[in-house]
């Protein structure tokens, strides 16, 4: 493993979340709102309730328009695709090949949010609720979740990206 490879994945993981934030963003635009807009309690059934994520029943389309959302469906599918395959191509063992995975989707979520508020002013705080995954069914709650997740996921993919190396 090359110290190389790693500021590569880092780069490739901050330029990921600037490029879903630029796609939040003109989603936002197409449709006219906020996403969040509709995470109000009369707008969804919960199914399941951690307190600190939620997986929701729309009561209609998240982002107003069916196809979009569909659309927006297979986008996030082949997000997690090329993350996965990323971590597959840049790791020599399978703990390398997790660790880049964790490393760049972590970077991926956090980013995102950064260039969420750069771009749109958005989230003002980690208590805002936002819409994480809408696989199978969306997922809402804080952005203090992912966020607080993908640093315990950056640590940890940081130490099996890098084991190989320390021994």
């Amino acid at each position: 493993m090359s110290y190389k490879k790693l500021i590569a994945l880092f780069f490739f993981g901050i330029a990921f979340g600037l490029l879903e934030a630029i796609v939040v963003f003109y989603l936002q635009t197409i449709i006219g709102h906020r996403v969040t807009e509709l995470t109000q309690p009369t707008h969804y059934t919960v199914l399941l309730n951690l307190k600190f994520i939620a997986f929701i029943l729309p009561r209609n389309p998240m982002l107003k328009n069916t196809h979009i959302t569909s659309v927006e469906m297979f986008r996030e599918l082949a997000t997690i695709i090329m993350l996965v395959s990323l971590g597959y191509v840049a790791g020599n063992t399978i703990k390398q090949r997790i660790g880049a995975f964790l490393i760049t989707f972590a970077l991926w979520d956090i980013f995102y949010y950064v260039f969420l508020y750069v771009l749109i002013g958005w989230p003002t705080n980690l208590l805002n609720i936002d819409v994480y995954f809408l696989i199978p069914v969306p997922w809402i709650g804080p952005v203090l979740t992912p966020v607080s997740i993908s640093l315990i996921m950056l640590f940890y993919g940081v130490k099996l990206y890098v084991a190989q190396e320390i021994r």
